[in-house]
């Protein structure tokens, strides 16, 4: 049976210089940073430790699992305070963030391990072992490897193939998808996932131009979705492609569907006591992020008329961000790519009724 944490107040934490990100949402390459940014330091890295610092953990000693581990930016940070009693936990389907972490292994002095695998996967495998956590985070979107490795053809600034695979060696492309999937369903996947309101017009462009030749490449998919965006609104809104981008990434890795796995077995693994925290990049995420910690913080779901509660429900957390927190203006300045970041957080109460305590 696993042990409940009882997790004391944190000391103070030196804040850090308020630099470039790591998780990104845009397809801003690295040749077009900031003079002065310094690359893969990560998203809202002051903000996280401020809100784990307002959950009252000690961090030095405790679990934590580190649920999208990229280049090991918020890793790194949140290892340093670990010390040699803690466990940091690395969780990555990228065999690129596996290379990154043998080298992070040998730099911190605690206790690693790295799965590589889909951080849902990952997760049930955990929770599987019993495994009790102080704190559990994702950083969301692509990291910046992955935005930058041009082959790997997740942005619209690089000529490339069209790829955009976190996992390598899954079989789904997103060249399959421009290439084989049907007009309806490129139309779901650009409004569903990519919010796009010209979605029908790009499907459309879509099949018309590999009916006469196969789009190969993300340079040939941009020509493709900007002749179908009108002109006068081409660039209104950013790049024309970025939603287009957008949606056919979640698609071939699925993203959606494993943050809807992912919550509720990151929750589980938490200790009473313990933080779940997310940064997003983009509404999808964060409207998921949100719901799920907000069910989570609520107590009596009785009618108002009712005088007193019949229905026992207890919260199960506390919201440690009542509004999700975004990026000081230094760090926009510093580095754009942080620019739709929102970080939100709870604390663990109790466990849900029926579990162990």
């Amino acid at each position: 049976m696993s042990r409940t944490l009882e997790l004391p107040r944190l000391r103070p934490i030196a804040r850090l210089p308020a630099l470039a990100g790591a998780g990104l949402g845009a397809d801003e390459p690295a040749a077009r940073r900031a003079p002065g940014d310094v690359g893969h330091v990560p998203v809202l890295a002051n903000e996280l430790l401020d809100v784990v610092e307002a959950s009252g953990i000690e961090l030095p000693g405790a679990v934590a699992i580190d649920c999208t581990f990229g280049d090991g930016g918020h890793a790194r940070l949140l290892a340093e305070r670990l010390g040699a009693a803690g466990t940091l936990i690395a969780i990555d389907r990228d065999p690129l963030a596996e290379q990154r972490f043998e080298a992070f292994a040998q730099e911190v002095a605690c206790s690693v391990r790295f799965i590589r695998a889909g951080y849902a996967e990952a997760l049930e495998l955990l929770a599987g072992e019993g495994l009790r956590a102080g704190l559990a985070y994702f950083d969301l979107g692509m990291s910046s490897m992955q935005l930058d490795t041009r082959e790997r053809g997740f942005s619209y600034a690089y000529e490339a193939p069209l790829d955009m695979r976190m996992d390598p060696a899954q079989s789904l492309t997103a060249r399959e998808i421009v290439q084989s999937w049907d007009e309806r369903r490129l139309v779901q996947v650009l409004r569903e996932f990519g919010e796009e309101r010209h979605a029908r017009p790009i499907a459309r462009a879509i099949v018309s131009r590999r009916a006469s030749a196969p789009i190969e490449t993300t340079s040939e998919l941009v020509d493709v979705i900007s002749s179908a965006i009108p002109t006068p609104v081409r660039f209104a809104g950013g790049h024309p492609a970025k939603r287009s981008f957008q949606a056919l990434r979640i698609a071939v890795n699925d993203e959606l569907g494993q943050l809807d796995r992912a919550l509720p077995l990151a929750w589980e693994v938490l200790g009473v006591g313990g933080m779940l925290a997310g940064i997003t990049f983009h509404s999808l995420e964060d409207r998921r992020l949100k719901r799920f910690l907000a069910q989570r913080a609520r107590g009596c779901v009785c009618p108002p008329e009712l005088p007193v509660c019949v229905c026992g429900r207890e919260a199960e957390a506390r919201l440690l961000t009542r509004r999700s927190i975004v990026p000081s203006a230094s760090e926009l300045e510093r580095n754009p790519r942080s620019s739709s970041a929102r970080l939100r957080a709870a604390s663990k109460l109790a466990e849900a009724k029926g579990r162990a305590r």
